[in-house]
C-alpha cells in the first residue's frame, strides 16, 4: 500500500481572517480550480465550513468524464486549519489539511495532501505521469488564481 503526499506553501498578502473568510466557503474552491476541471457543487455548499459538512461535487478529472466527489469537512479550528476528506471519489485515501499562520504582512498558507490510488500496481504506474503531474497542475492554477485575487505577497527586509 502506496500513501502519497503533496505539499504546497504559498504567502498571501491578507490577514489570517481574510484567508479564512475565502477558503472557508465552498463555492471559492470553483475559483481556484481550473475551468477544464468541469468542477460544480451539487450539494452541502451553501454554507460557511462547519466540521461534518458533506459537500458533493462533480468534477471531470481526465478526458472530461464525469465523476461524482464527495467529500466531509472533518476538522476545524478557525481561522487556523480544515481538514477535508474524501468520502466516495476516485482516490482510495485523500485526506487534505490547510494551515493558515499569520506572518508579518500577510499569511502563510499551507496545504498538505495524502492520498492513495485505487488499482494496485496500474495505481502506480499512473500515479507519476498522470495523477502526480495533474495535482501539481492543479495546484499551480491555485496559486496564480490567489495571486490574480490577492496580489503578491512582499518581503519585508528587516
Amino acid at each position: 500500500m502506496k500513501i502519497y503526499s503533496l505539499r504546497t506553501v504559498q504567502k498571501l498578502p491578507i490577514s489570517i481572517e481574510e484567508a479564512w473568510n475565502f477558503f472557508s466557503d465552498p463555492k471559492n474552491l470553483k475559483i481556484i480550480t481550473p475551468e477544464y476541471m468541469g468542477f460544480d457543487i451539487t450539494g452541502g455548499g451553501d454554507r460557511p465550513m462547519y466540521a461534518g459538512q458533506i459537500i458533493q461535487y462533480i468534477v471531470k478529472p481526465v478526458a472530461g468524464i464525469k465523476t461524482k466527489w464527495v467529500t466531509e469537512i472533518t476538522h476545524v479550528n478557525e481561522p487556523f486549519h480544515f481538514v477535508d476528506e474524501q468520502r466516495f471519489g476516485p482516490y482510495s485515501l485523500w485526506h487534505h489539511k490547510h494551515f493558515f499562520r499569520e506572518i508579518e504582512g500577510g499569511v502563510e498558507m499551507e496545504d498538505i495532501l495524502d492520498y492513495k490510488l485505487p488499482f494496485g500496481v496500474i495505481g502506480r504506474a499512473v500515479h507519476k505521469p498522470v495523477v502526480r503531474k495533474k495535482l501539481e497542475e492543479i495546484f499551480a492554477f491555485r496559486k496564480k488564481k490567489l495571486l490574480e485575487i490577492f496580489g503578491e505577497y512582499k518581503e519585508r527586509s528587516a
